[in-house]
């Protein structure tokens, strides 16, 4: 009984050093190897790669087929389903020796009748609609991503920032109007890299320092004949607002309206109930005048 080792890569690029570590830690004996061409796709079915259809040609009644992980042969569930239905055919065994099917063994047959088991189906299918299988193949792209760029050159991870040493003279460059792309292709760093190390240099910061910032809503009290008197007069639709969604708060006979609003609006409420300081207010409703001065020492309160 033959132990056939299958091994795949997706680029000429890459490398099958991963996978012979993997396959050599499982002490496979007298191992049979058969590898595809690099750069044959994952996309390809397996039953249509020129090798895997060399080891089933060669292949008997017996042999195991070793992978070091399931990605390197099929890439979904169909695909491992056709490949199962086909190992089984020919009474092969199969051994995955890393990743989510590592543990199973995905030929295993029924001791009396011989058939597939229904239950490794299942696990199949429940494995791969979990997604273990897309993990998988995402940490195989990963893998060989950073494999190919090493090739080229390239290291993976985050590109590092200006040095301290650096610093003043990518300010100095700057100013002197060498663009941020150029001094990030000089320095080998991200644009960002060197926006951060440019940043109160930039046309925009002046700006961004001139602008103040925005305000921010304050709730007050404000007394209740104060809010019914504001509730008849025109408001500007900031100033409704902030009185429509105010809150009622009960006190003893009367009531007080909690009102969230930004400072301006506050101001500009305060200013619509002026008229109750003057003759008219004086006249019909002098508690209302009270009110509105002790609604004006709260709005007096916030920062102009």
């Amino acid at each position: 009984m033959a132990n056939l080792v299958y091994k795949r890569v997706s680029t000429d690029q890459q490398s099958t050093a991963r996978q012979d570590l993997v396959l050599a830690e499982a002490g496979i004996e007298d191992p049979v190897v058969f590898e595809e061409e690099p750069g044959t796709s994952s996309r390809l079915h397996p039953l249509q790669r020129p090798k895997f259809g060399e080891l089933l040609t060669y292949a008997r009644p017996g042999d195991t087929v070793h992978i070091s992980e399931m990605f390197r042969l099929v890439r979904g569930n169909q695909h491992i389903l056709d490949v199962l239905d086909v190992l089984h055919r020919d009474r092969l065994a199969l051994r995955i020796h890393d990743g989510a099917f590592s543990a199973m063994d995905l030929t295993a047959r029924h001791p009396r009748t011989g058939e597939l088991l229904s239950t490794v189906k299942f696990m199949v299918q429940t494995l791969a609609a979990a997604g273990e299988l897309q993990r998988d193949l995402q940490r195989e792209l990963t893998y060989d991503g950073l494999r190919a760029a090493e090739a080229k050159g390239s290291k993976g991870g985050r590109r590092p920032a200006v040095a301290a040493a650096q610093t003043t003279g990518v300010r100095t460059a700057y100013l002197e109007g060498r663009s941020i792309a150029a001094l990030a292709r000089d320095h080998r760093v991200s644009r960002g890299a060197i926006r951060t190390a440019v940043a109160d240099l930039l046309p925009d910061h002046a700006a961004e320092e001139s602008t103040p910032a925005p305000e921010l809503p304050v709730t007050l009290d404000m007394p209740g004949k104060v809010a019914d008197y504001l509730r008849t007069t025109e408001l500007e639709p900031a100033e409704r607002a902030a009185l429509d969604q105010g809150v009622t708060v009960r006190r003893g006979q009367g009531y007080t309206l909690r009102v969230s609003a930004v400072p301006a609006v506050h101001r500009g409420l305060l200013a619509r109930c002026q008229p109750l300081d003057g003759v008219q207010g004086a006249a019909a409703v002098p508690a209302q005048r009270k009110a509105r001065r002790e609604y004006e020492n709260r709005v007096s309160t916030l920062t102009p």
